[in-house]
């Protein structure tokens, strides 16, 4: 099935925040817990503000049969495109929309952008290889700000 990349409107905000429910329990539980779980997705995943990221243009959804299965939360500021959200539905990983998801990225909000930044919960060995084998490397590791494991942040250099 194609995936087509497409900036999030505000017609998308309940899909994009489906998305968040959809991967929160499966890639965070056995990590963190089912607590830490439901306050994230009620804190990072609440609709209003999804609707102003997308608003601000911060947000990319990928479509899969006319269905949101993932999508990608980042900013750029000097020269550095950040990514603070980039998730796709359990059923739709492993089919290439992570990577779609992270092109499109690297392509539009991030095409003038010197570097990418990233971190990833400490244990999700999944995200560790994605990132991992697109180039990013291990830069350093930060306490989790909601009491997790460790942040795990990345960088990959674009130019200069």
């Amino acid at each position: 099935m194609t995936v087509v990349v497409r900036p999030a409107s505000v017609a998308d905000v309940d899909a994009v925040v489906a998305v968040g429910h959809a991967t929160w329990p499966a890639a965070y539980t056995a990590l963190a817990g089912e607590e830490y779980v439901e306050r994230g997705l009620a804190e990072l995943w609440a609709p209003d503000d999804v609707a102003r990221a997308v608003e601000a243009g911060m947000v990319l959804v990928a479509e899969s049969g006319g269905e949101v299965t993932g999508m990608v939360m980042c900013s750029v500021a000097d020269g550095v495109l950040t990514i603070w959200k980039l998730y796709v539905v359990p059923t739709r990983q492993r089919r290439g929309t992570g990577s779609a998801l992270l092109a499109a990225v690297l392509a539009g909000p991030g095409a003038r952008a010197r570097e990418v930044r990233l971190a990833y919960m400490a244990g999700h060995e999944q995200a560790r290889r994605f990132y991992g084998g697109h180039g990013f490397v291990e830069t350093h590791r930060s306490p989790d700000e909601r009491g997790g494991p460790d942040d795990v942040w990345m960088r990959l250099a674009l130019r200069g």
